[in-house]
């Protein structure tokens, strides 16, 4: 398959194989009258649509968009969600709003062990279409990649098949899936009161099943208060890293544990949440190259204060913005919304927050070797807007103006309406 996009009024994109750290965030490369060249799923050419069309003898094989007054970004990664899963919680989201305490709905059977119940409770066939139709929305909104944490199960079998769901979701639909192991997102009831057995179930039964039946790449675990503290958490994703896991952290979110510490001290590829982060979780983080994803619609959700993004990128991070979707704190998966609270309220820059959703989530995914930027050699998953500049993004806030989507080279998606 080859083809050709050209005309369009900007290409806009990071470049690189790496995550951008600090001031490196806002650098984007900005192509106008751009044009791209595709052969067999790969970026071949980039340029203005004049030098590249003078490098190729066009053939009626060569498919042709025209992108006249266009913009093109790299198709957006959500580094973070949770997409499977059973049930809902709307009341509660509405009483949580209204200032029920999460203690109390726990108390009364809702909170994350009330999706634990739905979720283990649904047929392999009602996750599988559930989480078909929320990937089909991201790609609707640009995403061509996304990570899936299972964590809803909270037993070997549950989890497995969250696990194995996203599995099959990845070979029969357009939209890339990473998948991570979350058994460690609460302490299951079957292990009431005895946090380290449960520790020790994870590392003796699951994970190595996990891994004999090669379901997920990431081990994540939520590293809090009240949760799992910095031994339980280190133990865990030691034991993980031993056996081939990708260390992820859910860390500082609520109260500052150290968590970002302790990712950095595992090289954990991110270090997620981190509302609460010290300078020395920053300094950590940049000094280890560990990602630090940031979810601002789960603040934004939850009426909380944003993680501090400028101090983090100007303290030489690499940030990563991604959704958090999940049926709790954020049922969102829009990057869109995502980007303009980040540039809005955590006064990132746009071109930070365009980085942060292409290129520095591809890497919180350990993918930036091969997506997350327009350039010669990486797959071509792009994003053609509706409108010529990808500051639209911000400017027409929280509103999904893609246009087409490019997965693989094809087109994954189309808007009619444009």
């Amino acid at each position: 398959m080859k083809t050709l996009i050209m005309n369009a009024a900007q290409i806009a994109t990071p470049i690189g194989k790496t995550a951008k750290h600090g001031s490196q965030m806002s650098e984007i490369r900005i192509i106008k009258n751009g044009a791209i060249y595709i052969e067999d799923e790969i970026i071949k050419k980039v340029g203005t649509t004049e030098e590249v069309l003078a490098e190729l003898n066009l053939s009626k094989e060569v498919k042709v968009i025209n992108a006249f007054q266009k913009a093109i970004i790299p198709g957006f990664v959500d580094s973070h969600t949770h997409f499977v899963f059973g049930g809902y919680r709307e009341d509660e989201f509405i009483d949580r709003l209204q200032g029920i305490p999460y203690l109390d709905l726990l108390k009364r059977g809702g909170g994350i062990m009330k999706t634990v119940t739905d979720t283990r409770n649904a047929s392999f066939e009602d996750l599988y279409e559930s989480g078909l139709k929320r990937l089909k929305n991201m790609l609707k909104q640009g995403v061509t990649t996304t990570e899936g944490k299972s964590g809803y199960g909270l037993n070997k079998d549950c989890e497995i098949k969250q696990l194995k769901v996203m599995c099959e979701l990845n070979k029969n639909q357009p939209v890339d899936i990473v998948s991570t192991y979350l058994g460690a997102h609460a302490v299951a009831q079957e292990y009431k009161n005895n946090t380290n057995g449960y520790v020790d179930y994870m590392i003796n039964e699951v994970l190595p099943e996990i891994k004999k039946e090669n379901l997920a790449e990431f081990c994540d675990v939520f590293c809090e208060e009240g949760v799992f503290s910095i031994d339980e958490s280190k133990k865990l994703l030691e034991a993980a890293q031993k056996l081939g896991f990708k260390a992820k952290l859910h860390a500082d979110e609520i109260v500052p544990l150290n968590g970002a510490e302790l990712a950095a001290q595992l090289k954990a590829v991110s270090a997620d949440h981190l509302l609460m982060i010290s300078q020395k979780g920053i300094e950590s983080l940049a000094k280890e190259n560990v990602i630090a994803t940031l979810l601002p619609c789960t603040a934004f959700c939850l009426d909380k204060p944003y993680a501090p993004a400028r101090k983090i990128i100007d303290g030489g991070c690499a940030v990563s913005l991604a959704s958090d979707l999940n049926p709790g704190s954020c049922f969102s998966n829009s990057l869109p919304l995502i980007m303009a609270l980040a540039v809005i309220h955590m006064k990132m820059t746009i071109e930070e927050a365009l980085t942060a959703v292409t290129l520095n989530a591809a890497a919180a995914l350990d993918r930036a070797w091969e997506i997350g930027s327009i350039e010669v050699g990486k797959k071509a998953d792009l994003v053609i807007l509706e409108y010529p500049s990808y500051k639209f993004l911000v400017y027409n806030t929280g509103a999904n103006i893609v246009e087409k989507v490019i997965k693989n080279g094809e087109i994954a998606y189309e808007n009619s309406n444009y």
